[in-house]
């Protein structure tokens, strides 16, 4: 059996998660690829050294702060670690915030492998220029994408790169069916109650020492790194040590608002409910 717990950032995924696998005798799948991170640890709400010793877990904390952890590695790991899951006949439960990952790892998703390419290449073009250039190869891509959406940009224009063929194209050849046959359970508190949770989780965060965390990143590694792209992280970046607390909690609020928006668009069949001991028992009851 496949359980995956699915909502926004502070909703109770975590415990939830440990409470069905202690149910189960079940083994837990992390999907947020920014937990995959080893020194990551207070900014992404890494769980504690305790909960990870009450039900075993996988896919925390095993990639080095510099590596370039693709979705395509994310997807290659994960399935890796269900089917020994499966040889050994254990139940598993998923759980994580990101839906992308999860929709990469659960359907029918085939990635090309990342091949190392020039992308400094793009560095001088105005994301216009970028735009035109993706019409080009890609045009149904291109009328999918916002022209000021360099990120997304760039990365069709990778795919033609790399593989010699459209994203658009490479997206039709798949069905964008799941793999696994999953349990979806779904959290969604009420938004005050969320939002407040989440006000109050990082004050908590800075009390535990946040900001010597990042400050200790910082000095070792280049603040670049994709890996500190994370909210939590970034903010440090972006605003003086007075705003930073504040920002943090604006975007990890947005944050969840855009989570809601993708698991409900995003995946069917999702059982959703308003807190953990109506979702636990769901599961109880249908086991």
């Amino acid at each position: 059996m496949i359980v995956a717990v699915v909502g926004p950032t502070c909703s109770g995924k975590s415990s939830l998660a440990i409470e069905i696998a202690k149910f189960l005798d079940a083994e837990i799948i992390n999907f947020d690829p920014y937990q995959c991170y080893e020194e990551l640890q207070i900014g992404v709400a890494k769980p504690t050294i305790e909960e990870l010793n009450i039900v075993k877990h996988h896919l925390f904390s095993f990639v080095p702060l510099d590596t370039d952890f693709t979705i395509f590695d994310f997807q290659k790991k994960f399935r890796e670690t269900v089917k020994t899951l499966q040889n050994l006949n254990k139940n598993i439960v998923l759980v994580g915030g990101s839906g992308l990952y999860l929709r990469s790892a659960i359907y029918d998703y085939e990635f090309s492998e990342i091949k190392i390419v020039d992308t400094n290449k793009y560095n001088n073009f105005s994301n216009e220029e970028l735009y035109i250039k993706l019409k080009e190869v890609d045009p149904e891509s291109a009328n999918k994408i916002h022209q000021n959406n360099r990120k997304r940009v760039i990365r069709a224009l990778e795919i033609f790169d790399e593989t010699g063929k459209t994203k658009s194209s490479l997206e039709l050849e798949q069905e964008h069916k799941p793999i696994y046959d999953i349990t979806f359970i779904g959290l969604n508190p009420d938004r005050e109650l969320l939002y407040n949770s989440i006000n109050k989780r990082v004050d908590i965060m800075f009390e535990m020492g946040l900001e010597k965390e990042v400050n200790d990143l910082f000095n070792k590694y280049d603040k670049s790194l994709k890996s500190l792209q994370a909210i939590g992280y970034k903010e440090f970046i972006q605003t003086s040590s007075e705003e930073v607390k504040e920002l943090i909690k604006k975007n990890t609020r947005n944050y969840a608002k855009r989570q809601m928006t993708f698991f409900k668009n995003q995946f069917e069949n999702v059982n959703w409910f308003t807190n953990k001991e109506d979702a636990l028992k769901f599961v109880k009851d249908i086991d």
